[in-house]
């Protein structure tokens, strides 16, 4: 394994050659991290998400054999994996990183794909392992787009997002949305898309920042209570959505209800906890359609004032933040040419988002971080990045 270094897809075309031989046609793909700028817990909900590919790459560089063998390795992560193309892929936990590739190879014999021929593989990324932004995604979409390419399969877009989730529901064992593998699928640069996650449509619109720059910032906590609290959100808004049902409103989902309507039926929700639960939902379904609004009009500070909102919705409703996210957004509340800020993800850690000035960005993350690791004991993680285009060929 080498030392991690920021990777160059001229420098993965060298390390391939290297590794496996020059010769015959090597051919290099991009897939992209992801943030999500507005529109979190409501995926679930009927609502809709609002995110945008980044500019931080996994690289995957591939080319046929001539028999049927099967080679995985990444620069950066250690493991050399060889299969078969007649292989019955399974998990494994042994196989490490190598489960991401072979459940979307799995996927693909179950839709009746088979390959003529073997392949040999070597991924390196710039996106940082379990920071938040979707590496592993950014690695299932990556590497599906470079078979179907390579081996002129044809899979669409929109079918190579599925099939990252597939794999993730049937082969991973997680019971992921299709969010993140949807835009790192689809997405294109200076732009963002609404995405309705029921019905897997989706609106390009446009995102033109400017002066500006999101900056994630990664708590570097660990998880430990999303998936537990993640279910216990969904029965809690189930709960309240029966609740309102009962007493004589007609939708089919939390997000169909609107501010307006929740502040004449809301209070048929006796238990303040679903209460508030259903509000988040509510309330940010309605910040992600103004957010939209926001930036088709290119009114950042409008856009600014409405992730705080969220972020505080996320806090005090549906209370998935914590000492760590908390902390983030509000050093950098304070910080200048900071116009908004909020936690993106599950919650209990993992990342946030600020919208940043350009000129500010270098002081903006220095301060954030040294009181950050003030409070909480230990250093964050943070870097500026614009918009991005999903998977593509790069040469």
């Amino acid at each position: 394994m080498k030392e991690r270094y920021t990777i160059t897809p001229e420098a993965l075309r060298k390390e391939f050659e290297e590794l496996y031989g020059a010769g015959g046609e090597i051919r290099l793909f991009a897939s992209p991290a992801r943030i999500n700028i507005i529109g979190e817990h409501i995926d679930y909900n009927g609502g809709k998400v609002f995110p945008a590919a980044i500019d931080r790459y996994l690289y995957c560089a591939i080319r046929k054999r001539n028999d049927s063998k099967i080679i995985y390795d990444d620069l950066f992560f250690p493991g050399h994996y060889e299969f078969d193309t007649s292989t019955d892929f399974k998990f494994s936990k042994e196989n490490d990183y190598a489960n991401f590739l072979n459940g979307i190879l799995s996927c693909m014999k179950k839709r009746g794909i088979s390959l003529p021929c073997g392949f040999e593989c070597l991924i390196a990324s710039n996106v940082p392992s379990a920071g938040g932004i979707s590496s592993s995604s950014a690695l299932e979409c990556g590497f599906a787009w470079a078979v179907s390419e390579t081996f002129g399969l044809g899979i669409s877009r929109k079918d190579i997002a599925l099939m990252g989730q597939q794999s993730e529901h049937e082969f991973m064992n997680v019971n992921c949305g299709i969010m993140d593998q949807y835009i790192i699928a689809t997405g294109k640069k200076n732009t963002a898309e609404v995405l309705d996650c029921a019905k897997i449509e989706h609106e390009y619109v446009p995102l033109n920042l400017g002066d500006y720059r999101f900056v994630v910032m990664n708590t570097k906590k660990q998880r430990k209570l999303a998936d537990s609290k993640y279910n216990e959100r969904r029965s809690q808004c189930e709960e309240g959505l029966a609740t309102l049902q009962a007493a004589g409103l007609n939708v089919p989902d939390l997000c169909s209800i609107t501010p307006q309507v929740f502040a004449e039926k809301g209070s048929a929700i006796k238990d303040d906890v679903i209460y508030r639960r259903v509000r988040h939902c509510v309330t940010e379904m309605d910040r992600v359609l103004k957010a939209v609004d926001a930036l088709k009009a290119n009114n950042l500070t409008e856009l600014g004032q409405l992730l705080y909102a969220s972020h505080e919705s996320l806090k005090n409703d549906y209370e998935v933040t914590g000492i760590e996210l908390d902390t983030l957004v509000d050093q950098a509340s304070k910080q200048k040419g900071c116009i908004g800020a909020r936690m993106t993800g599950a919650g209990f850690g993992g990342c946030a988002i600020a919208l940043v000035h350009k000129d500010n960005v270098d002081d903006f993350i220095n301060n954030v971080g040294r009181e950050y690791k003030k409070v909480v004991g230990y250093d964050g993680a943070f870097f500026g990045c614009s918009s991005g285009d999903g998977v593509r060929e790069i040469f």
